[in-house]
């Protein structure tokens, strides 16, 4: 695993003073909506310190609003394992698994509408869903209604990379990743944590929309270089190493090198158009407290980046996987994506 390979994001790190009582918050959560169980599951789970990410990433929330970004963090990675096994090689199954997601966020209940009513993932995404949607601002509710769509509905087409074996292009591949990362959610969540409401004439900028997909694409990207070979031996096609191997037809080494150029390019398109906000703000005619917005939106993208990578070089969920589970396997003990009869079932590894 290339855990040596170092992005130089110019971003402050910092840590909210909650992290403590969200891990505990965190894990009774998990427990409780049953996206993981006991034993070595719930050991495996820890060691990845979702509840860092997410003081790292969200180093502004605290209380319940760090705990509704804890609890989203939880919930992306143990979903996204559920399909490193079968059902991540059965697009259709994908799909309509992922449809019954995509239905609480336009208005089904688990159970009663989805039929999914014991599925722990449902339970856990509809909690998650009403929790962040609570009181927000109906621009912000419809658009991250949108991306969360698209989340679950790249998870189908990410099984279908697999049984093609082998690499996407690259606008393939960014359209593809872009969904199964979710990574727009996170800054979105960032957003509500940070109780940010940034003008749509300014959201909507070229200055604002560019920074936010390049914020997205350094995140995933970065973390393609530290999941590589987790990924890679479980056949997963969407990583951009693979993709510049495939398409270059180059060494892994040159391979990874072109993935910190491309990380390199993003971030200083970035700081580049920062440098356009102040006058973008004067130019709109927006208020002294609407131009605090747009500023503080600016400054929980970077957090995001440099929160995420701190994270991701330290978590055992990378640098301990060879040695807690099998390779080419599931990289889960508990299977969650499913009826609750079932949650007990452990991998026979």
């Amino acid at each position: 695993m290339p855990q040596d390979v170092e992005f130089h994001l110019p971003f402050p790190v910092s840590c909210s003073p909650d992290l403590e009582g969200a891990r505990r918050r965190n894990l009774a959560w998990v427990r409780q909506v049953g996206l993981v169980g006991e034993g070595r599951s719930a050991e495996w789970y820890a060691s990845w310190d979702m509840p860092r990410l997410a003081a790292l990433g969200f180093p502004y929330a605290q209380g319940g609003m760090l705990d509704l970004c804890a609890d989203a963090m939880a919930l992306f990675f143990v979903f996204d394992d559920q399909f490193d096994g079968p059902l991540g090689r059965a697009p259709a199954r994908a799909a309509a698994v992922c449809q019954k997601m995509i239905d609480i966020v336009h208005g089904a209940l688990p159970g009663r509408d989805t039929g999914a009513g014991t599925d722990a993932c449902a339970v856990a995404f509809a909690d998650i869903w009403a929790r962040s949607t609570d009181g927000a601002h109906p621009g912000w509710v419809a658009r991250v209604a949108h991306e969360w769509e698209y989340y679950f509905a790249a998870q189908a087409h990410e099984a279908i990379g697999r049984l093609r074996g082998t690499p996407a292009d690259m606008e393939t591949y960014l359209h593809v990743r872009r969904g199964i990362a979710g990574t727009d959610l996170p800054l979105s969540l960032g957003e509500r944590a940070a109780a940010v409401t940034v003008p749509a004439a300014a959201f909507h900028s070229p200055q604002l929309r560019i920074m936010r997909q390049a914020a997205i694409d350094v995140t995933l990207m970065c973390n393609d270089v530290y999941s590589l070979e987790k990924e890679e031996a479980r056949g997963d096609m969407d990583n951009l190493v693979l993709v510049a191997e495939h398409a270059r037809r180059c060494t892994r080494e040159e391979a990874v090198a072109e993935a910190g150029a491309e990380v390199r390019r993003r971030v200083v398109r970035f700081q580049e158009l920062a440098l356009q906000v102040p006058g973008l703000c004067a130019l709109l005619g927006l208020t002294a407290r609407e131009t605090v917005a747009v500023d503080r939106y600016v400054e929980l993208m970077a957090l995001w980046m440099s929160g995420y990578h701190a994270w991701q070089t330290r978590t055992h969920r990378y640098t301990d996987a060879p040695r807690v589970v099998p390779a080419t396997g599931p990289g889960y003990f508990d299977q969650v994506l499913g009826p609750r009869r079932d949650l007990r079932r452990r991998s026979a590894h």
